[in-house]
């Protein structure tokens, strides 16, 4: 398990898309994602896409029509992790309880 550093937009982002790994519509993440500008919100999602946490359905995202027509889902394989990182009090838990139980 490795530790992820997110920045504000990049938790904005993976929480308008859920981390339960559900597919969404970029057209209902566009309407989620109403209260960011259109750059910063391409530039964020880029960023995940490019680093393996988030999957799309269209392999080139450049524009905001790109995300229209595309599909997204959390990638499963990194789920956990990104949880821990956009909560990381989660983590501070479980790891007392361990010390605990050993």
């Amino acid at each position: 398990m490795r530790e992820i550093k997110l920045s504000g937009g990049e938790i904005t982002v993976l929480k308008l898309l859920g981390l339960s790994g559900t597919p969404i519509s970029g057209k209902q993440l566009i309407e989620r994602a109403n209260e960011l500008e259109p750059a910063e919100f391409l530039d964020t999602l880029d960023g995940l896409l490019s680093m393996g946490y988030v999957m799309s359905s269209k392999v080139n995202i450049r524009l905001m029509e790109d995300v229209e027509h595309a599909f997204f889902r959390v990638n499963a394989a990194h789920a956990r992790d990104l949880r821990e990182a956009i909560n990381p009090s989660r983590r501070r838990e479980r790891d007392r309880s361990r010390r605990r139980r050993g």
